[in-house]
């Protein structure tokens, strides 16, 4: 009970938590710090795959202060940006019209243009006096040198102190997109007296489609098709449910709770990206909800084919003392899963993800893997009992059933390798335009597997005859077999036996008293 409370209110601490953090392609600043790497000062602004504009001519604004210059496709708006520093910093600084902060803008392929070092030595962020000396670069500006493959980036903007001001403003600006790329922003300055500098305002990234980040603009379509296969598959189900009203088993019952789930997950997760496309903002509470649905829906299908190993409805009528070990499972299950939704798809939405989410994904991945061993143990059980008691319709079932599932666990593993080996050679996630597809993947297989169980557990008129009504007389039988009742002494000395030989028994108790009797008999002559 302890333990449920404590990961309720740590579920509770998370959902408040992400409803405060940054929204999608609008990047809020507010409080953040900038941390130090090596002579530099870096706070990072943002990553987006972006995409270029079809029509050139739409990519062509320099600067939304123009009224007359048309507004591009795709592109990069820098929004009231303004810096505050110390009173400190102004009174350590003899010139304190030469402190500054540098906005950096580039496209991920122009990384090897930012920074140099003057002797072949570590490279430097910020230009030091061996390489002023040099004639590279001013002392205290940022390193970078022209790309050849992108003419006019990466782009460097600056806002600067005057004087003895506190405050620096960058006027509003738009960068346009010509390329397709990942586009990183980064806050930059090279002056260690602006310690504790602090920074207000916001960017807004737009793709020619919207406002979806690259990376995640193909999802809007695939959840639009998604939410049609769901109807697809509902349309049979709840035709055949309806049909065969009478002969529906609590487990079709499950069946259609899952696949109720799933619409509603799908519909909303579509919904909620064509908000976000739409505003650059997400629905924060059609996020939660879309997350929520979904979530409930991983945990009662895993349980539902827990159960359904298990031999649940077929071969036994209850869970008997496994109950509150299968409910303690799925509810753990729920919250590890719940909170790494909520991380995942609440906070701000960049195209790089943080390692700092990564311990979330090892209890989702430990419950996963429990799954899967207690659920084919249990199969292992189920084919053996079906097998001895030659139930050949219900084997032919649970036979198809092992093959699909053991199917999907594989393709599972396979994928999983495939993950691993994607996000490890794609450290600057220069495959971008295709990492959508590794989450599409997931929602396929398993609404894949939910096909076969809905084809293999459909309503008809002879499910009553996958119910356990027969191999319940057969474990009655059973456990008959395996109990030897204790005999029953009554007040006179013979033993009464509580099973049908009661007569046979209470016969032999007879005669062993006669050879008593006439021990003692003997004794006495």
């Amino acid at each position: 009970m302890a333990a449920d409370t404590a990961a309720v209110r740590l579920l509770a601490v998370a959902v408040v938590a992400l409803f405060c953090l940054g929204e999608a392609s609008v990047h809020e600043y507010s409080g953040l710090g900038f941390l130090n790497k090596g002579n530099a000062f870096i706070l990072h602004a943002g990553s987006e795959g972006l995409y270029a504009p079809v029509s050139p001519a739409n990519a062509t604004a320099e600067d939304d202060n123009d009224d007359s210059a048309a507004v591009p496709d795709a592109f990069i708006r820098l929004d009231k940006i303004t810096f505050k520093r110390p009173e400190e910093a102004v009174d350590s600084v003899k010139e304190a019209s030469s402190a500054k902060v540098q906005i950096l803008v580039f496209e991920i392929e122009d990384r090897e243009m930012i920074g140099g070092s003057a002797y072949g030595g570590q490279k430097a962020i910020c230009c030091t006096s061996d390489l002023a000396k040099l004639g590279a670069c001013a002392e205290g500006s940022v390193i970078y040198r022209p790309s050849k493959l992108n003419p006019g980036w990466p782009q460097l903007l600056v806002a600067s102190f005057d004087g003895s001001d506190l405050i620096a403003t960058l006027p509003s600006r738009t960068i346009p997109v010509r390329k397709t790329g990942m586009y990183n922003m980064y806050f930059i300055h090279c002056d260690p007296s602006l310690a504790g500098l602090e920074i207000e305002g916001k960017t807004i990234w737009k793709n020619p489609t919207g406002y979806l980040p690259g990376r995640m603009a193909p999802l809007k379509n695939f959840f639009g098709l998604m939410s049609f296969a769901f109807v697809i598959l509902g349309i049979y189900w709840f035709y055949q449910y309806m049909k065969f009203w009478r002969e529906v088993l609590p487990l079709q019952n499950c069946i259609t709770l899952v696949i109720t789930l799933g619409m509603l997950e799908m519909a909303l997760w579509y919904f909620e990206y064509a908000e976000f496309n739409d505003t650059g903002v997400r629905a924060k509470a059609i996020t939660f909800w879309a997350v929520t649905f979904g979530t409930v829906k991983r945990t009662v299908a895993r349980l539902i084919i827990l159960i359904v190993s298990m031999g649940y409805g077929v071969v036994r009528p209850t869970l008997g003392g496994l109950t509150s070990k299968v409910v303690m499972l799925g509810g753990t299950f729920f919250v590890a899963t719940e909170i790494l939704e909520l991380v995942e798809n609440l906070g701000t939405v960049n195209d790089l993800s943080g390692k700092a989410r990564l311990f979330l994904v090892y209890p989702v991945a430990i419950l996963d893997a429990s799954f899967i061993v207690w659920i084919f143990i249990s199969l292992a059980k189920t084919l053996s009992q079906l097998q001895a008691r030659r139930l050949m319709a219900k084997l032919d079932i649970y036979r198809k059933f092992t093959i699909a599932l053991g199917i999907t666990v594989l393709v599972s593993i396979a994928w999983i390798g495939y993950e691993i080996y994607f996000k490890s050679t794609d450290v600057f996630n220069e495959r971008w335009q295709y990492a959508w597809i590794i989450p599409a993947f997931w929602h396929a297989l398993s609404f894949s597997l939910l096909c076969v169980i809905s084809y293999l557990w459909a309503p008809s008129q002879s499910s009553m005859r996958f119910t356990n009504d027969a191999s319940e007389k057969f474990d009655r039988e059973d456990s008959l077999s395996l109990i030897r009742p204790r005999p029953i002494v009554s007040k006179n000395g013979w033993s009464v036996a509580s099973t049908p030989d009661a007569k046979a028994t209470k016969d032999m108790n007879t005669v062993t008293t006669s050879f008593d009797e006439d021990d003692e008999e003997n004794k006495r002559e």
